[in-house]
């Protein structure tokens, strides 16, 4: 069952980052480009509609609707950066080669709102969730992928209420796991049977980057931090009670030295409820 905020969407799909080819190599010539590329970046405007849609079907594996497009070309729900490359020839310098689709939802609706620790009281705490990225093909291995997410990781970061970012990836992209991995993304979590593609299931990775202080509920630095201090303070309260102990002398003209009784009454040590991601 898709998540409440999911359904709501005007269009029906679901979400896939899928592209091929990453390769942090920022601005090396690709011999499949006969110049030397001069990459920059806007937001998707409505004369890309058509490139958009085209990009879309040779990228990725599902088909995406008419509404979503549109959705995109005019920023209705959905923010969105273009790549393009201003030293291609034939008038071609504005059409895009590479693009990346956002959307703002509310942190309390999303589905790692169990995977953040914000003020849940606070009903303004938002997410950016990335719906779609691709580059095409003679425009990979050139760093344009890393570069729009940096621009996504920007946009979130300038956003005071917003506390992360965070995709699906196919679980065998592997890719664009390899990159979210080396952005510093985290895995938090997988999901079985997440997409469907041609009558297929398909499992799906969560990746997030928290951004203005967000972050999962308990880091693995926090866990181990807690436990040691469980720890020390087992010990002392043992130590202490042994401090406490009763000193027994037997009775009659027994030599033995004192017997220690341990007081009966058990020590609780209790931490406080963290869950681990």
């Amino acid at each position: 069952m898709l998540h409440k905020w999911k359904q709501e969407f005007l269009y029906n799909f679901k979400s896939i980052t899928y592209f091929l080819g990453i390769n942090d190599t920022s601005l090396m010539v690709n011999p499949r480009i006969q110049h030397r590329p001069t990459i920059c970046y806007r937001p998707i405007k409505p004369s890309d509609l058509e490139t958009l849609e085209r990009i879309h079907s040779d990228v990725f594996p599902i088909r995406y609707e008419s509404e979503f497009f549109q959705s995109v070309v005019n920023g209705r729900d959905v923010v969105s950066w273009a790549a393009v490359d201003r030293s291609r020839p034939d008038g071609q310098s504005d059409e895009l080669i590479g693009f990346v689709t956002a959307r703002i939802i509310l942190a309390k609706d999303s589905e790692i709102a169990d995977l953040l620790r914000y003020d849940s009281s606070r009903a303004d705490q938002t997410l950016v969730y990335i719906l779609t990225l691709g580059v095409v093909d003679a425009y990979r291995n050139l760093g344009i992928a890393t570069a729009l997410i940096r621009e996504v990781i920007k946009y979130a970061s300038s956003i005071p209420v917003c506390r992360a970012v965070y995709l699906h990836v196919i679980s065998y992209n592997n890719p664009a796991i390899h990159l979210y991995t080396k952005m510093l993304f985290n895995c938090v979590r997988r999901l079985h049977g997440f997409y469907l593609i041609n009558g297929q299931h398909y499992d799906s990775y969560l990746f997030v980057y928290y951004v203005n202080g967000g972050r999962s509920p308990c880091s693995p630095l926090e866990l181990v931090t807690v436990i040691v201090r469980c720890m020390k303070t087992g010990l002392k309260s043992v130590a202490a009670k042994l401090m406490m102990a009763k000193v027994k002398w037997p009775k009659g003209n027994e030599t033995r030295g004192p017997v220690l009784t341990q007081n009966k009454r058990m020590t609780n040590i209790e931490c406080s409820g963290l869950e681990y991601v």
